[in-house]
């Protein structure tokens, strides 16, 4: 009977229990304070490709270079020194032994995402001198929940762009607009709103289709992500009417943005079919400025000096006229 009292485990149960430790469907390793491996169970033999009897009493690090080092001794030493169990998820670190996916040919996965459970192991005189690995194949739900979340951000995404333009929606364009006029309140930086839209536009749908209207309104769209800046938030304000939010820009700034975009879209050849159609813009422009009470007050300002611009005869801009708005 051993020193603690308790019966020693027979053979035959002994035996059961290695069995269900290799034949288990998941990786079972147990290493020493050198990282020298003493259990190696199937699991890890079928995925590694490493067979036990050629991996037992060699350091991990032999088999495995690419090992996580200064992470490993971290949890290494919370385990033996602490005598405490760490765990890791996929979503902190994708895998600890960079095995194939379970299923190679058919699996989307690079690898086997992985989750770990590290534990202590006493021996018969109560010292932690060895960590037990347990490692669990999570590749198919981290694939389905990847997935999901791809979705969703597709599914965000499309709630905020115009589908034909390519553009911030007006929903979205206007929220831009609300926390950006909030900005404007809280820290004065200055922010400038170009509105237009293309002049004549219902002559080109009723002269040459609704398509032929698309492709004009697609190519304005095109030029005008390649006119601004990265930090400059432009949308599809409604029908051919676009909005371009200039973000710690000045009305003079925005001026020279303005005129720019008129000459560029005066230039414009769209093709079509086997003419090439050609349009002009009016533009508003309008500073935020601390009389304005709403970011609507702010786009009317804008809103009006593009019809301004209109009725002084179209393809030019006007900066923010007169306006009880302030």
């Amino acid at each position: 009977m051993p020193e603690n009292g308790r019966p020693a485990m027979p053979l035959h149960e002994l035996h059961w229990l290695l069995d269900m430790v290799h034949n288990l469907d998941a990786g079972l390793v147990i290493i020493d304070r050198e990282h020298r491996v003493h259990l190696w169970n199937r699991f890890m033999e079928n995925h590694s490709g490493i067979p036990a009897d050629r991996i037992l009493g060699q350091p991990l690090r032999t088999f495995f270079p690419d090992l996580p080092e200064e992470w490993l001794e971290h949890k290494f030493r919370t385990v033996l020194d602490m005598n405490l169990t760490s765990f890791s998820i996929w979503r902190q670190r994708p895998y600890l032994f960079r095995f194939p996916p379970p299923r190679p040919f058919t699996s989307r996965a690079e690898f086997m995402y992985q989750n770990v459970t590290m534990l202590p192991l006493r021996s018969v005189d109560g010292k932690v001198d060895h960590a037990g690995i347990i490692l669990y194949d999570v590749t198919e739900s981290a694939l389905a929940r990847n997935q999901l979340e791809t979705m969703n951000r597709e599914l965000e995404k499309l709630s905020r762009i115009d589908r034909l333009t390519g553009l911030y929606n007006r929903g979205f364009w206007e929220e831009c607009l609300h926390a950006e006029f909030r900005r404007f309140r809280r820290t004065r930086q200055p922010a400038t709103l170009v509105m237009f839209d293309v002049d004549h536009f219902k002559r080109i749908n009723d002269t040459w289709g609704h398509q032929a209207g698309d492709e004009v309104l697609r190519a304005l769209a095109q030029l005008t992500r390649d006119s601004i800046r990265t930090t400059d938030i432009a949308g599809r304000y409604g029908g051919e009417e676009f909005g371009i939010i200039l973000v710690d820009t000045e009305e003079t700034r925005a001026v020279h943005l303005a005129e720019r975009l008129r000459r560029e879209v005066e230039r414009l050849e769209i093709p079509h079919g086997e003419t090439a159609l050609r349009v002009t813009i009016s533009l508003g422009i309008s500073q935020v400025r601390e009389q304005l009470d709403s970011h609507d007050q702010w786009l009317a300002c804008a809103d009006a000096a593009l019809y301004q611009a209109k009725r002084e005869g179209r393809n030019r801009y006007v900066v923010r006229p007169c306006l009880d708005c302030g």
